[in-house]
């Protein structure tokens, strides 16, 4: 391109969408796409190298197509020798060199990027312009807008509330089947014999840039957790696309039922592993909504499968950015509970001394994902009952799974899973003790641990129900407060002074030796 750059088009790693708004009215003649690899994105959290091969090799494939379609990509390597290691130093470089007369972008799904583009573009004296993002079904401002209307940010109401204005799953003014939820029908757990014959995840087997990538990723993170061996994540829009149809077609008419169903060594089950091309823009919410519901109204799954998904999407996805960006920058700081712990260093390798915790740790670590019980009931929950402060929980989060970017992580490790929020977004604290462990697997990572869960004190009292008992007993009167969980902490009325005093003391110990 010899003439001058009108504008500079940023592409970040999670908005690999040729359709975006960002694109209207541009054209290959006279602007510039401009995508950088920068160190930062792996390290301002631990990133596994997993989730740092998925991004760069979706967004390599995303420039590639780009390229065959006419456009001048600007694209700086991560291996780049002047590599300047941050978005704001490489954006700012781009301006300089490339003379553009504004900047123009989707609006990012993290706070700090956002900032990080703002500081660059005002230092370099060039117009930022920033997009709305349609990939979502509801804008910021349109979430805020009915916030303010709400004496309560409450899911279930702003679920109805997106079901009505964008008819989904409604026979007229009636929701499907005159419920708006299945979720009795969605919380099975398996019995004794497990989950029987699952199918198979779509493979994706790497191609020649995610071959480069992985073998970047290994040698330039070399020292961060996680491995590659079993990476088979889409990167390009018509891998997306098969597993979507491969998850609606095989998985979602057993999805609803056993959707918060527990069992060692099955890492999938019937769920979508989607998210992560969801996050990365390389499917959009309309589209997997729609096939969803199309696969029930053919009769090919129940309505209370196809709720119990397109709640996640529809209600949850939309829901989490609503939040994220209607309380940032404070949320970040949330920490009600004022939990001051420190993360186990067992989650950055696996060997936690429960096999229900240690499965789910090793499959994150190892495959960059894990289902939304193992995040919420195994993981967070035991975070939570342990007292680890939640910044440290939400970074954790963000740095090993493949789906993680911030405006749905963090929503989702502060609020849902460590209620560091004080209630916002859910109106209890997510806790229970290994009974609960126990029931959604059942039994089968009780039978092979050494600690049992029907025990709260001694040394085979399991850490979960020890410190479930614990955590009751330092918020007493916060849950006895609470309608939701009033019932649960009145069980602390038949223990005595002297039961109570050992919890606290065995619970204690346990932090001291989890160090």
């Amino acid at each position: 391109m010899t003439d001058p750059i009108r504008h500079l088009i940023i592409v970040l790693g999670d908005q690999l969408d040729p359709t975006a708004a960002v694109f209207d009215g541009c054209d290959p003649t006279h602007d510039v796409v401009w995508m950088a690899e920068v160190v930062e994105e792996s390290t301002h959290v631990w990133s596994t190298k997993m989730r740092t091969a998925l991004f760069l090799s979706a967004m390599r494939h995303f420039a590639q197509d780009r390229c065959h379609e006419g456009w001048t990509v600007d694209y700086r390597l991560l291996d780049d020798p002047d590599n300047r290691g941050t978005l704001g130093a490489e954006l700012a470089s781009a301006v300089e060199r490339l003379r553009p007369q504004s900047v123009r972008m989707t609006a990012p799904g993290d706070w700090r990027v956002l900032q990080a583009i703002r500081d660059a573009t005002s230092a370099a004296g060039v117009e930022l312009v920033i997009e709305p993002d349609p990939h979502f079904y509801c804008d910021v401002r349109v979430f805020a807008a009915w916030a303010r209307g709400q004496p309560e940010l409450r899911l279930e109401t702003f679920y109805r509330h997106m079901r009505r204005t964008h008819h989904v799953l409604m026979d007229g003014d009636t929701p499907a089947g005159e419920r708006w939820n299945f979720d009795t029908e969605n919380r099975a757990p398996f019995d004794a014999q497990g989950p029987g014959v699952v199918p198979a995840p779509p493979h994706v087997e790497p191609d020649a840039i995610t071959r480069e990538v992985l073998d970047l990723v290994r040698t330039r993170f070399a020292d961060h957790p996680g491995g590659l061996d079993r990476f088979a994540w889409p990167v390009t829009r018509a891998q997306a696309l098969h597993a979507l149809e491969r998850f609606v077609e095989e998985r979602l008419p057993a999805f609803g039922r056993w959707q918060d169903a527990l069992w060692p060594d099955a890492p999938w089950l019937w769920h979508s592993q989607i998210a992560s091309a969801l996050n990365l823009k390389l499917l959009a919410p309309r589209e997997v909504v729609d096939a969803v519901e199309a696969v029930w109204r053919a009769g090919r799954a129940t309505l209370a499968a196809a709720e119990g998904y397109i709640r996640q999407i529809l209600g949850w996805r939309e829901y989490v950015r609503g939040v994220y960006w209607t309380q940032m920058p404070r949320y970040a700081e949330s920490n009600a509970l004022q939990a001051t712990g420190d993360l186990p260093g067992f989650y950055w390798t696996g060997d936690a001394p429960m096999p229900c915790l240690a499965d789910a740790l090793q499959q994150t670590l190892t495959l960059g994902y894990a289902h939304h019980i193992q995040r919420l009931m195994v993981i967070g929950l035991y975070a939570q009952l342990l007292g680890v402060e939640p910044a440290q929980v939400h970074r954790w989060f963000l740095a090993v799974y493949v789906d993680a970017v911030e405006w749905v992580e963090m929503p989702n490790v502060l609020g849902m899973s460590q209620f560091a929020d004080g209630g916002l977004m859910s109106s209890k604290p997510y806790i229970a003790s290994g009974r609960y462990i126990e029931r959604m697997s059942a039994g089968s990572y009780c039978r092979r641990c050494p600690f049992d869960p029907g025990q709260r004190t001694g040394r085979q009292a399991c850490p979960y129900t020890r410190l479930y008992w614990d955590f009751m007993l330092r918020h007493e009167a916060l849950l006895a407060a609470n309608p939701r969980t009033a019932q649960q902490v009145r069980s602390l009325e038949r223990l005595d002074a002297a039961e109570r005093a050992l919890i606290r003391e065995e619970a204690a110990q346990w932090r001291r030796d989890s160090r």
